[in-house]
Order: C-alpha cells, then sequence, then structure tokens
C-alpha cells in the first residue's frame, strides 16, 4: 500500500493511506543500516502486518520533490511563515533569516501577519508594504476574528505548505481556522515576557482538504545561516537586484564601500531601512564565522 507520513514520534511513524486511514508503521531495518531516516511528508510503500490494529511496516522510501533540513521534512511547495504584528512585536531580524534559509532551499515563502485585530496603529499595513516591494505575498489577518481566513486558504489550496513561526504569534490558533475542528493546543503569551509556550511537539502533516496538506512545525526562537558566504547574502535579498549592477565596484557588499548603488537606493527611500540594517547584521555575523573546511 501506498501512503504518506503525516507524523514521527520515537520511531514510530504514521502512515495516512487514502479511503483506509492511518496507520502506526515502523521504518525496516535497511534504513538504518543505510542512515536513511524517513521524514515527514514522504509518501512511501508499508507492508500491512495487522489490519484491525492499523500497523504495518515502510517498506519503500519514494522519490522525494524537496526536502527541508529545518523544519526537516519532504515534498513541500511552499512555506508559510507566521508573524504577529503586535503582542508580541515581530522581530524582522528573524522573519529574514526564515526568508533566506527558505530561498536556499528554493522554497517559495508566504509571509502572514496575524493579530490583525489587535493592530490599532495598522502597523499591519506598513509592515506588509516593506516586504511586498521585495517581492514576497503577505497577508494580513486574524485566527481570533477570522479575518482574511478565506484568502489564506486560497494561498495554501492544492499545495503542501509548511508552516512555521516563533512563539506566541498565534501558529496554532491560526492552523485550527484553517481545519474542521479544533486538533491541536494553544498557548498563552506570558504578560511579563511577551513570549509564548512551545505548544507544537512534532511537525505533524494536517489534510486541509483534496490534495491541500499543511505541515506544523515546532516554534523556533533562533535560525542559523548555514552553507552560505557573506559574499552570497546580498543574492538572497532581492531588492539589491536592480541597483547593484551600477555599483562602482564589482563584488561590492553593500557595506562600507564607496559609490554604492544599494545605499544611494537606501537614502532614497527605494529600500526600506529595516531590510537593508538586517542584510548588514546578518553580514557581520556571517564575516565573523570561522570557515568551514570540506
Amino acid at each position: 500500500m501506498r501512503g504518506k507520513i503525516i507524523k514521527g514520534i520515537a520511531g514510530f511513524y504514521y502512515v495516512h493511506v487514502p479511503d483506509r486511514g492511518i496507520y502506526e508503521c515502523k521504518a525496516k531495518g535497511i534504513f538504518r543500516k543505510e542512515q536513511i531516516k524517513p521524514l515527514v511528508g514522504d509518501d512511501v510503500e508499508i507492508d500491512l502486518l495487522d489490519e484491525a490494529e492499523k500497523k504495518g511496516n515502510i517498506r519503500t522510501l519514494l522519490p522525494r520533490s524537496s526536502q527541508l533540513i529545518r523544519p526537516a521534512v519532504a515534498n513541500v511547495d511552499q512555506a508559510l511563515v507566521i508573524f504577529a504584528i503586535t503582542c508580541p512585536q515581530p522581530n524582522f531580524n528573524l522573519l529574514d533569516r526564515f526568508l533566506v534559509m527558505m530561498r536556499q532551499q528554493g522554497l517559495p515563502c508566504i509571509i502572514c501577519l496575524n493579530k490583525l485585530d489587535l493592530d490599532q496603529e495598522g502597523k499591519g499595513r506598513d509592515y506588509a508594504d516593506i516586504y511586498r516591494a521585495c517581492g514576497y505575498p503577505v497577508l494580513t489577518v486574524s485566527a481570533a476574528g477570522k479575518q482574511g481566513i478565506e484568502r489564506l486558504k486560497e494561498q495554501l489550496r492544492g499545495r503542501t505548505t509548511t508552516v512555521a513561526g516563533p512563539s506566541g504569534v498565534g501558529k496554532s490558533s491560526l492552523v485550527n481556522c484553517l481545519q474542521s475542528g479544533t486538533v491541536m493546543e494553544t498557548g498563552e503569551i506570558s504578560e511579563k515576557i511577551e513570549r509564548g509556550r512551545h505548544t507544537t511537539r512534532h511537525s505533524e502533516l494536517i489534510a486541509l482538504g483534496e490534495d491541500t496538506y499543511i505541515l506544523d512545525t515546532p516554534g523556533f526562537s533562533s535560525l542559523g545561516l548555514f552553507d552560505l558566504e557573506k559574499e552570497q547574502l546580498s543574492a538572497y535579498y532581492p531588492e539589491f537586484r536592480d541597483f547593484e549592477v551600477s555599483c562602482r565596484f564589482g563584488g561590492c557588499t553593500h557595506t562600507a564601500e564607496p559609490e554604492c548603488a544599494v545605499k544611494q537606493a537606501l537614502e532614497q527611500g527605494q529600500i526600506s531601512r529595516l531590510r537593508y540594517e538586517n542584510y548588514c547584521q546578518l553580514y557581520e555575523e556571517l564575516k565573523l564565522r570561522k570557515p568551514v573546511y570540506r
């Protein structure tokens, strides 16, 4: 039988087989011998051990169309990164790290700004404008007020989407809005430190409809930039592209060089200062990182 791994816990893999249900499976020893680890999202072939108890063994991993390192999932079409407009205040350095990481893995990314109902100052519109100008699709929604949910569903339809975001942004509440019935826990925001508890403990594939799945993943608080040299970073800021061809020096880093067209565009308001400052922070981080010798 063929199915899809929807969850993996402590060596057990839960495989959804269309029209038959979910089977609890172990991976055959050949996977351990060859150091191959099945991932949530993998399409697999299983051997049936007990139909009544819904138990089986994973026999074959089918070819993957994609594989992410963090979160460790397979066969994903796009990423949905969720941040709150307020409560807690968004960490844009973390958002930019996530966007760089997804670009590294060739995965399109949708930005979802939640808690529109608490946005008394209209900050969500300003934040959305910054990232739309960089070419990213941005949705402003409210899980609590059920605002923007239908537009979000349209963006997800017919795709497998990995959902991620820091704790406390309403990620689990939003995922609940996308499906019938509440099947995930939701956490409270600590009033003292404005950080939520991690309410998702493992990656899990959830079916929203025909050919539509979301992969909910544990919240993250920091992301390292892996396998990236400082000279490559500017390629992950698409808003630089039209300007950097006019920089005086080839290989301009857009940090300290004179006659830098990117910095000129920044001063003219054509590039977001928030994004540029994040770029500089990430560049310095990469600059200070010890080289990895292979």
